[in-house]
Protein backbone atom coordinates (compact mmCIF):
# COMPACT_ATOMS: atom_id res chain seq x y z
CA UNK A 1 0.00 0.00 0.00
CA UNK A 2 1.54 3.54 -0.32
CA UNK A 3 2.81 5.73 2.40
CA UNK A 4 1.91 9.03 1.93
CA UNK A 5 5.98 10.09 3.49
CA UNK A 6 7.46 8.15 1.26
CA UNK A 7 7.93 10.04 -2.31
CA UNK A 8 7.27 8.53 -5.06
CA UNK A 9 9.76 6.61 -7.89
CA UNK A 10 10.60 7.60 -11.14
CA UNK A 11 9.65 5.04 -13.65
CA UNK A 12 11.01 6.71 -17.18
CA UNK A 13 10.05 5.35 -20.48
CA UNK A 14 12.04 5.55 -23.85
CA UNK A 15 10.62 7.80 -26.87
CA UNK A 16 9.21 5.29 -29.31
CA UNK A 17 11.70 6.39 -31.87
CA UNK A 18 15.15 7.33 -31.23
CA UNK A 19 18.79 7.69 -32.55
CA UNK A 20 21.34 4.91 -31.35
CA UNK A 21 23.99 6.75 -31.56
CA UNK A 22 23.02 9.54 -29.31
CA UNK A 23 19.97 8.47 -27.35
CA UNK A 24 21.99 6.16 -25.01
CA UNK A 25 24.60 8.86 -23.77
CA UNK A 26 21.05 11.06 -22.93
CA UNK A 27 19.63 8.46 -20.76
CA UNK A 28 22.66 7.87 -19.23
CA UNK A 29 22.99 11.88 -18.56
CA UNK A 30 19.60 11.72 -16.99
CA UNK A 31 20.35 8.14 -15.12
CA UNK A 32 23.28 10.25 -13.72
CA UNK A 33 21.25 13.43 -12.37
CA UNK A 34 18.52 12.07 -10.79
CA UNK A 35 17.56 8.84 -9.16
CA UNK A 36 15.07 6.72 -11.32
CA UNK A 37 13.94 3.02 -10.49
CA UNK A 38 13.25 1.34 -13.86
CA UNK A 39 13.23 2.00 -17.53
CA UNK A 40 10.92 0.72 -20.03
CA UNK A 41 12.33 0.24 -23.37
CA UNK A 42 9.48 1.43 -25.36
CA UNK A 43 10.39 1.53 -29.11
CA UNK A 44 7.59 1.20 -31.79
CA UNK A 45 9.45 -0.64 -34.54
CA UNK A 46 8.73 -4.51 -35.31
CA UNK A 47 12.46 -5.07 -36.49
CA UNK A 48 13.88 -7.23 -34.30
CA UNK A 49 17.39 -6.64 -35.28
CA UNK A 50 16.47 -2.84 -34.34
CA UNK A 51 15.03 -3.84 -30.92
CA UNK A 52 17.89 -5.96 -30.38
CA UNK A 53 20.78 -3.13 -30.83
CA UNK A 54 18.26 -1.10 -29.07
CA UNK A 55 17.94 -3.26 -26.16
CA UNK A 56 21.83 -3.82 -25.87
CA UNK A 57 22.46 -0.28 -25.87
CA UNK A 58 20.48 0.47 -23.13
CA UNK A 59 21.12 -2.24 -20.70
CA UNK A 60 24.47 -1.46 -20.98
CA UNK A 61 23.44 2.12 -19.21
CA UNK A 62 20.66 0.52 -17.11
CA UNK A 63 22.75 -2.60 -15.73
CA UNK A 64 25.94 -0.47 -15.15
CA UNK A 65 23.79 2.03 -12.97
CA UNK A 66 21.58 -1.07 -11.23
CA UNK A 67 18.55 0.46 -13.08
CA UNK A 68 16.40 -2.38 -14.19
CA UNK A 69 15.28 -2.64 -17.42
CA UNK A 70 12.35 -4.00 -18.85
CA UNK A 71 10.55 -3.85 -22.72
CA UNK A 72 6.70 -2.74 -24.10
CA UNK A 73 4.56 -6.30 -25.31
CA UNK A 74 7.64 -8.54 -26.68
CA UNK A 75 7.62 -11.37 -24.37
CA UNK A 76 9.78 -14.11 -26.09
CA UNK A 77 12.64 -11.15 -26.15
CA UNK A 78 13.02 -10.79 -22.75
CA UNK A 79 15.05 -13.35 -21.92
CA UNK A 80 17.11 -13.61 -25.20
CA UNK A 81 18.41 -10.18 -24.85
CA UNK A 82 19.16 -9.81 -21.08
CA UNK A 83 16.51 -7.82 -19.88
CA UNK A 84 14.74 -7.70 -16.52
CA UNK A 85 10.92 -7.82 -17.32
CA UNK A 86 7.93 -7.03 -19.48
CA UNK A 87 5.32 -4.00 -19.77
CA UNK A 88 2.25 -5.60 -21.11
CA UNK A 89 0.00 -3.63 -22.64
CA UNK A 90 -3.45 -5.53 -22.83
CA UNK A 91 -4.38 -4.91 -18.60
CA UNK A 92 -5.21 -8.24 -17.30
CA UNK A 93 -5.19 -10.26 -20.20
CA UNK A 94 -1.89 -12.14 -20.48
CA UNK A 95 -0.30 -11.62 -16.75
CA UNK A 96 -0.74 -15.13 -16.12
CA UNK A 97 0.67 -16.73 -19.22
CA UNK A 98 3.44 -14.45 -19.05
CA UNK A 99 4.51 -14.78 -15.88
CA UNK A 100 4.10 -18.63 -16.50
CA UNK A 101 6.36 -18.35 -19.58
CA UNK A 102 9.36 -15.70 -18.05
CA UNK A 103 9.23 -16.95 -14.29
CA UNK A 104 8.57 -15.54 -10.39
CA UNK A 105 12.12 -13.48 -11.03
CA UNK A 106 10.92 -11.34 -14.18
CA UNK A 107 9.65 -8.08 -13.54
CA UNK A 108 5.80 -8.47 -14.74
CA UNK A 109 3.56 -5.21 -15.28
CA UNK A 110 0.66 -3.99 -17.19
CA UNK A 111 -1.23 -1.01 -18.51
CA UNK A 112 -4.88 -0.97 -17.57
CA UNK A 113 -5.66 2.62 -18.71
CA UNK A 114 -8.50 4.01 -16.05
CA UNK A 115 -10.27 0.80 -15.26
CA UNK A 116 -9.52 -0.06 -11.46
CA UNK A 117 -11.65 -3.34 -12.26
CA UNK A 118 -8.70 -4.66 -14.31
CA UNK A 119 -6.07 -2.62 -12.02
CA UNK A 120 -6.92 -5.32 -9.36
CA UNK A 121 -7.56 -8.51 -11.85
CA UNK A 122 -3.98 -8.14 -12.80
CA UNK A 123 -2.78 -7.86 -9.49
CA UNK A 124 -4.38 -10.67 -8.19
CA UNK A 125 -2.98 -12.78 -11.51
CA UNK A 126 0.13 -11.62 -10.43
CA UNK A 127 1.91 -8.15 -11.48
CA UNK A 128 4.46 -6.91 -9.73
CA UNK A 129 2.95 -3.39 -10.92
CA UNK A 130 0.01 -1.83 -12.71
CA UNK A 131 -0.28 1.48 -14.68
CA UNK A 132 -2.94 3.94 -15.31
CA UNK A 133 -3.30 6.43 -17.63
CA UNK A 134 -3.04 9.29 -19.14
CA UNK A 135 -3.09 11.36 -16.40
CA UNK A 136 -3.61 14.78 -18.43
CA UNK A 137 -5.35 15.84 -20.99
CA UNK A 138 -4.82 13.83 -24.52
CA UNK A 139 -6.19 13.49 -28.24
CA UNK A 140 -4.80 9.77 -27.71
CA UNK A 141 -7.17 7.13 -27.48
CA UNK A 142 -10.87 7.83 -26.83
CA UNK A 143 -10.10 10.94 -24.75
CA UNK A 144 -10.30 9.08 -21.10
CA UNK A 145 -8.11 10.22 -18.21
CA UNK A 146 -6.93 8.49 -15.34
CA UNK A 147 -8.12 10.58 -12.43
CA UNK A 148 -7.12 11.73 -8.66
CA UNK A 149 -9.65 9.56 -7.57
CA UNK A 150 -8.40 6.42 -8.71
CA UNK A 151 -5.29 6.88 -7.12
CA UNK A 152 -6.30 7.91 -3.62
CA UNK A 153 -8.70 5.15 -3.54
CA UNK A 154 -6.01 2.63 -5.11
CA UNK A 155 -3.23 4.06 -2.38
CA UNK A 156 -5.83 3.12 0.55
CA UNK A 157 -7.09 -0.18 -0.87
CA UNK A 158 -4.86 -2.20 -2.61
CA UNK A 159 -1.05 -2.80 -2.09
CA UNK A 160 0.01 -3.68 -5.80
CA UNK A 161 2.45 -1.21 -6.64
CA UNK A 162 1.15 1.41 -9.23
CA UNK A 163 2.63 3.68 -11.99
CA UNK A 164 0.78 7.30 -12.99
CA UNK A 165 1.78 7.91 -16.78
CA UNK A 166 0.93 10.04 -19.66
CA UNK A 167 0.61 13.68 -20.25
CA UNK A 168 2.06 14.49 -16.82
CA UNK A 169 3.05 18.54 -16.07
CA UNK A 170 4.54 19.42 -12.22
CA UNK A 171 0.93 20.29 -11.05
CA UNK A 172 -0.25 17.25 -11.66
CA UNK A 173 2.41 15.50 -10.15
CA UNK A 174 2.49 17.73 -7.41
CA UNK A 175 -1.65 16.55 -6.91
CA UNK A 176 -1.30 12.58 -7.41
CA UNK A 177 2.55 12.62 -5.15
CA UNK A 178 1.07 11.18 -2.22
CA UNK A 179 -0.62 8.98 -3.77
CA UNK A 180 1.09 6.85 -6.37
CA UNK A 181 4.22 4.89 -6.24
CA UNK A 182 6.00 5.70 -9.44
CA UNK A 183 5.56 8.42 -12.14
CA UNK A 184 5.91 6.89 -15.90
CA UNK A 185 8.08 9.79 -17.12
CA UNK A 186 8.61 9.98 -21.10
CA UNK A 187 8.19 12.28 -23.88
CA UNK A 188 7.58 15.17 -21.31
CA UNK A 189 11.18 15.08 -20.89
CA UNK A 190 12.38 13.73 -24.12
CA UNK A 191 10.94 16.73 -26.15
CA UNK A 192 13.28 18.97 -24.02
CA UNK A 193 16.38 20.20 -24.86
CA UNK A 194 17.71 19.32 -22.10
CA UNK A 195 16.47 16.00 -20.96
CA UNK A 196 18.46 15.55 -17.61
CA UNK A 197 17.39 19.31 -16.75
CA UNK A 198 13.77 18.62 -17.04
CA UNK A 199 13.73 15.28 -15.04
CA UNK A 200 15.09 16.62 -12.36
CA UNK A 201 12.59 19.40 -12.23
CA UNK A 202 9.91 17.09 -12.51
CA UNK A 203 11.34 14.92 -9.61
CA UNK A 204 11.47 18.14 -7.44
CA UNK A 205 7.68 18.51 -7.60
CA UNK A 206 7.60 15.07 -6.60
CA UNK A 207 8.41 15.92 -3.21
CA UNK A 208 5.43 14.97 -0.28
Amino acid sequence: MSDAVEQPQIYLITPSEFDLSTYPDQLAACLDSTEVACVRLAIGTKDETRIGKAADALREVTHARDVALVIDSHIMMVERLGLDGIHLLDAAKSVIKTRKELGEDAIVGTFCGTSSHEGMSAGEMGADYVSFGPIGKSTLGAGEQAGLDLFEWWSMMIEVPVVAEGALDIELIRALAPHTDFFGIGEEIWRSENPAKALSDLRLAMAV
